[in-house]
């Protein structure tokens, strides 16, 4: 059986792709394949597969020699299990930038495209006979894996073909698209279940400037002053995941969806003078403000000067 799986700390995007990458592999390729998670989910990601009536999935701790795995959502091995060396990697679909630390003794099936999600990939890997063969459910999981990394087609990353599939997927499914979307914002937003760590850690990335590594995290919400009302804790969360994982910074921006902007808090001030000097502003206080900021793929981690 094909193992499927994206990164740690599994987003909708990654949790939907696996399932589309699953059901593409046994139901068009005729090749047993199941998704599995490296983590928890997170509320967005639950109300999603609630929705579509998808049963949670296992969590993979790590694989086994000559196991056979499909990656979806990243190419970094940072982010995936520690033994993947010794599985046989059949594929890897992703949307982000080309990381370069997976080696294999093969030359292995590798698809990244600069869509905005990896559902937009996978689909654009189907034919129009597979697209007619996808059920209901596997539609509405790839329709929330682009509106969840669009933010609704409010990110940079947004392209025409993300909206276009979108649109025609949310026709198919005879959905509302805006009322769709408002419901998964509302279901990302209460985070109120969840420890200050677990929200540093929640959507983040390890980024590494210098030969220094650094976890940049996001909290998309519609509520920001929600989850600012808890900024101490959030900061004694940042210092406290630096030191247990050996990391020069741990970075936070509070995403606020319908405004369209960021708040980056600020606990010292390694983190004023990297938002100084990455975005060209003047920090006062352990909070800034980012107006247009909504993006880590394309506006954040490319920015970032240390």
């Amino acid at each position: 059986m094909i193992k499927v799986f994206g990164h740690y700390s599994p987003d909708t995007d990654c949790t939907g792709s696996a399932i589309i990458a699953a059901w593409y592999y046994s139901e068009i390729l005729g090749k047993h394949a199941a998704p599995y998670l490296l983590g928890e989910l997170n509320p967005e990601t639950k109300f999603v597969l609630d929705y579509w009536k998808v049963p949670a999935l296992p969590i993979l701790e790590d694989v086994e020699a000559d196991d056979e795995v499909v990656i979806v959502d990243t190419n970094n091995a940072e982010e995936l299990v520690a033994n993947l060396g010794n599985a046989q990697i059949l594929q890897i679909i992703d949307h982000h930038r080309l990381m370069g630390n997976i080696t294999t003794a093969y030359v292995v099936d590798t698809t990244i495209k600069p869509l905005a999600s990896t559902a937009s990939v996978l689909l654009s890997l189907m034919s129009d006979s597979d697209r007619e063969q996808m059920p209901e459910a596997i539609k509405g999981l790839m329709l929330s894996c682009i509106l969840s990394d669009t933010l609704e087609f409010r990110s940079p990353t947004t392209t025409d073909y993300d909206r276009a599939i979108a649109e025609e997927l949310a026709a198919e499914l005879n959905l509302d698209m805006p009322q769709y979307a408002a419901q998964m914002f509302e279901a990302k937003s209460d985070v109120s279940d969840y420890s200050a760590k677990e929200l540093v850690k929640m959507d983040s990335k390890i980024a590494e400037f210098n030969g220094k590594k650094y976890r940049v995290g996001v909290l998309e919400t519609a509520s920001p002053k929600v989850i600012l009302e808890r900024k101490t804790e959030l900061m004694e969360a940042q210092i406290e995941v630096c030191k247990e994982e050996g990391l020069a910074e741990a970075f936070l921006f509070i995403i606020d969806i319908l405004n369209e902007e960021a708040t980056l808090l600020v606990p010292n001030t390694a983190t004023q003078l990297m938002a100084e000097k990455s975005f060209n502003i003047e920090v006062a206080g352990d909070t800034v403000v980012l107006p247009g900021i909504v993006s880590r793929k394309k506006q954040i981690i490319p920015q970032l000067q240390v």
